[in-house]
């Protein structure tokens, strides 16, 4: 094999943090378009234009939240069952709110009826507010740990329920993330659309950079003291696999800043959140929209990065037995697993970006009130 078992391990902590980064500058901008819907659009043509800027590309975007969910299935079987048994009513519900997405960008406007295209709008609505908000929370209760832990006989259990997951720094790392890709999809708004519409996006787009600096602040200010990390302190041979209850793992104030004394150059990532945010709210003062997209895919990915960084190696810790939390050291699927799906993903996913990149290159352009009525039975 190409590399040893350790060497890979640490590889896919870095491809799966690579597709969710994926993830969420892709179908970001379309969660915070739909999020922004009924707000920003003031009649149905003004809707269907702003449904009609990610029409042409908001299922292939999709399918970055697939390959994200494969390869944590396929790199990290055991977090991918602790998950589903923590987070299952969150997961369904964020799962049914997508359901309204594909139906309700088909048939919203099949029917010139008000009340019919105004009860689509708030399903995309829902389909774009509620994921983000879910993913957001669930990455609130793993930096604060997920209440379950394994016997001897590697058996979970999970004591937690889905109304303890709605706990006040879940709440906040909610809101953080909806403001976050709120941002994203305002900034895309601005650079597709004109007049009015754009000028409304750049409005939101510089009040959800501003919400956002502030709220990864006063997460960050949490984290630092009111919020107990983790450490392992002792572990079997990383380069072997082993079962997770084999290592021992202390619950500490500030655990997660370890990373970034031991790493100063990981301090890049939050410094990035604020700078990127900034200038998201420059460019967007100087309509400069495409600039501002790009600083906005800058800050989502930084405030991804500072996450991971302050959590490496953990992937899903338990605050219930510590020692039963999963990392990217023993919640892995076998060495050769490993070693198959790196060749997957080393050809796969350059493909998926140069076509990805070649779609958003044929579909650029502005799309207008014109463009609407010049194309009425065919356009969403």
């Amino acid at each position: 094999m190409l590399f040893d078992y350790e060497t890979y391990k640490i590889i896919w902590w870095g491809f799966v943090g690579v597709l969710l980064i994926g993830f969420a500058l892709t179908d970001g901008f379309d969660f915070g378009i739909g999020m922004a819907l009924p707000f920003l659009g003031k009649n149905d043509t003004e809707r269907r234009v702003i449904i009609n800027t990610i029409a042409p590309t908001w299922e292939g975007n999709q399918t970055w939240f697939i390959a994200a969910g494969g390869c944590l299935f396929a790199a990290w079987p055991l977090v991918y069952a602790a998950a589903f048994s923590g987070f299952y009513l969150a997961l369904m519900l964020c799962l049914f709110a997508l359901f309204f997405r594909p139906v309700g960008f088909d048939y919203r406007s099949k029917i010139a009826d008000p009340r019919w295209r105004s009860t689509w709008d708030w399903c995309l609505f829902i389909g774009g507010f509620v994921p983000p908000l879910i993913f957001g929370i669930a990455f609130g209760n793993l930096l604060q740990g997920v209440p379950f832990r394994y016997d001897d006989s590697m058996r979970l259990e999970y004591t937690g329920s889905f109304l303890d997951l709605l706990n006040p720094f879940a709440l906040l790392a909610g809101v953080l993330s909806v403001s976050m890709l709120a941002m994203h999809g305002a900034t895309y708004l601005h650079q597709k659309t004109e007049d009015v519409i754009a000028h409304r996006a750049r409005k939101v787009a510089f009040g959800a950079a501003l919400i956002t600096a502030l709220l990864f602040a006063a997460a960050g200010v949490w984290i630092a003291g009111g919020i107990d990390g983790y450490r392992i302190t002792a572990m079997p041979d990383a380069s072997s696999s082993f079962m997770p209850i084999a290592k021992t793992v202390q619950r500490a104030s500030g655990a997660w800043l370890d990373n970034y004394e031991r790493w100063p150059l990981t301090l890049a990532f939050p410094a990035t959140v604020f700078a990127g945010s900034l200038l998201v709210m420059l460019f967007s003062a100087r309509r400069q929209p495409l600039l501002a997209f790009l600083s906005s895919g800058l800050t989502v990915a930084a405030v991804i990065l500072t996450a991971g960084a302050a959590m490496f190696p953990f992937v899903m810790p338990s605050s219930l037995a510590p020692g039963s939390s999963l990392t990217a050291w023993d919640a892995v699927a076998s060495h050769k697993s490993l070693a198959v799906m790196f060749w997957v993903v080393v050809i796969m996913l350059p493909i998926v970006v140069a076509y990805t990149g070649w779609v958003y290159r044929v579909v650029s352009g502005k799309v207008t009130e014109q463009h609407i009525r010049d194309n009425e039975h065919t356009a969403y």
